[in-house]
């Protein structure tokens, strides 16, 4: 009874609440015309009810995404299909795709008839000003008499999944000195004539494979070893991301966290065009993309990119507040050719672990955002000392630094870096190309 009611319309009920009063006056005044009137004030609104419930509609839907992928600010196309395959003409329908708030409003649609055997397509426009994965529906159906007593809700189950992808600035193509300092995984060298004892090993990484392990050097040494049989042939880069939430200020599209994202799905794509196998870490070691060592290795350079996209569209902020390179071992595993790190607000002690993350002649590029610019509390002169100290220390490491702040320009910042300009230049250089 109770859902029976709550397929009323408001006129189905005050139609129905009409016919009771109606009833009740004529039996208080012996009226049987009134009492007539009534009851069929009172029979309307049951008979719609009964109408409806006993409809045989037999619908199905289907929908589209056009294309299910797109960056963000960008329009995607929804096809909803709504067929009748029963026998019978539908009524008037009235549509509902239920679409998550960043998507905007349900839409709505109303289709007044559906002939047997027929189809009716709906079309709308989506567009998310935030990343992220969204499902998109289910549909919903509502049944309508003619009279607008009452409605009846049927809900389908299926639903679409938009994905919403970062920006990417194109980023120009400069020599990068110290790139070919990865090792690749292609051509294989003969092991010397005097057996494996002449194979240099090295520690053993996340991902690499059991049928490498050196055993003599790892009961030797203690620690797992590999064999390094290959001779390097594609490069590898390893790009950090710094996902900590107290390293990053503002929020929504206008955050330093969202710029830091765009930065990092920019200079992946910009990589994996130019053949590098990457590794797209945070700053506890852990990885963002793919769960092996070098996870876009052995990809096509199409393929690399979307698997990083699909994953930078779903990266969130961490409340860690200690990460884990600081530990040696985490240090150890993340360096592997050409460094970039994407980085926010660094205390001291985390600002030596990332410049230990380079080594020997390789080289190694940080984005540092100046998150005092970003909106939020007013940055105070220790917040500035401490992003010139945090630069000054990266590039004594043999870093190449670019201070970013909101507005500048991602590309004139990447060619500061590969100039080999110091913090100070590369600050300059990316305003003063900004600028024009």
């Amino acid at each position: 009874m109770r859902d029976a009611l709550g397929s009323l319309t408001s006129r189905g009920r005050w139609l129905l609440g009409l016919g009771a009063a109606v009833v009740l006056v004529s039996v208080v005044l012996g009226q049987r015309d009134l009492m007539r009137v009534g009851l069929l004030l009172l029979l309307l609104p049951v008979l719609s009810l009964v109408m409806l419930a006993r409809t045989r509609y037999q619908l199905s839907s289907a929908r589209g995404l056009r294309p299910a992928r797109v960056p963000v600010d960008s329009p995607s196309s929804a096809v909803v299909r709504l067929s009748n395959v029963s026998r019978i003409r539908t009524g008037l329908l009235l549509l509902e795709d239920h679409l998550p708030w960043q998507l905007g409003r349900p839409q709505r649609f109303v289709v007044d008839q559906l002939p047997a055997g027929t189809h009716r397509d709906i079309t709308y426009q989506l567009q998310a000003p935030l990343r992220g994965r969204y499902d998109v529906g289910p549909l919903q159906v509502e049944l309508a008499d003619p009279f607008g007593l009452c409605r009846m809700r049927r809900r389908f189950t299926v639903t679409d999944s938009l994905t919403v992808v970062p920006a990417v600035r194109p980023l120009p193509r400069v020599p990068l000195v110290g790139e070919w300092s990865g090792l690749g995984d292609s051509t294989a060298r003969s092991v010397a004539a005097s057996g494996e004892d002449d194979v240099v090993p090295r520690q053993y990484r996340t991902g690499d494979e059991l049928r490498r392990v050196h055993w003599k050097s790892t009961a030797r040494v203690g620690d797992l070893m590999v064999r390094q049989e290959e001779t390097p042939w594609r490069t590898r880069a390893t790009v950090l991301l710094d996902t900590r939430a107290v390293a990053h200020r503002g929020d929504g599209p206008a955050s330093s966290f969202e710029w830091a994202v765009t930065a990092a799905a920019s200079v992946c794509c910009h990589l994996a065009q130019r053949g590098y196998a990457l590794r797209l870490l945070d700053l506890d070691g852990n990885p963002l993309c793919g769960d092996t060592h070098v996870a876009t290795d052995g990809l096509a350079p199409s393929q690399a990119e979307h698997a990083v996209l699909e994953a930078l569209a779903v990266v969130d902020e961490t409340g860690r507040p200690v990460p884990g390179l600081t530990d040696a071992s985490v240090r150890e595993s993340a360096r592997d050719g050409l460094v970039v790190a994407v980085l926010g607000d660094l205390d001291p002690a985390l600002t030596s672990a990332v410049a230990t993350l380079r080594r020997g002649r390789a080289t190694a590029l940080a984005l540092l955002a100046d998150t005092g610019k970003w909106p939020g509390p007013h940055p105070s002169r220790t917040d500035t000392d401490r992003l010139r100290r945090n630069a000054a220390v990266l590039h004594g490491a043999g870093w190449r630094v670019a201070v970013c702040a909101p507005g500048d320009d991602l590309a004139a910042a990447w060619r500061a870096l590969a100039r080999g300009h110091g913090a100070a230049a590369g600050v300059l250089d990316t305003r003063e190309q900004a600028a024009r």
